[in-house]
């Protein structure tokens, strides 16, 4: 008999803590969310919800072009 594998549902941290605004001066937790190569990680892994992943990219954005956080990581 095959067993059935149960996911468990990601849930936002943004959410579960009650986060009211992503500060893009906030490099340890925009870390969190980047691959090592640099890469903003997609909604589906990270579990956030849909408004803050849209939060979390603009986020992510603006402190590259503010240069606290790399375009992508040096070979």
């Amino acid at each position: 008999m095959p067993r059935k594998f149960f996911y468990r549902r990601k849930v936002c941290n943004f959410c579960a803590d009650h986060v009211a605004d992503i500060d893009y001066k906030d490099v340890n937790l925009l870390r969190r969310f980047t691959t090592d190569r640099g890469r903003i990680i997609p909604r589906r892994i990270s579990g956030c919800c849909a408004k803050h992943q849209r939060k979390l990219t603009r986020a992510i954005k603006k402190s590259r072009v503010m240069a606290l956080l790399p375009f992508s990581a040096l070979d």
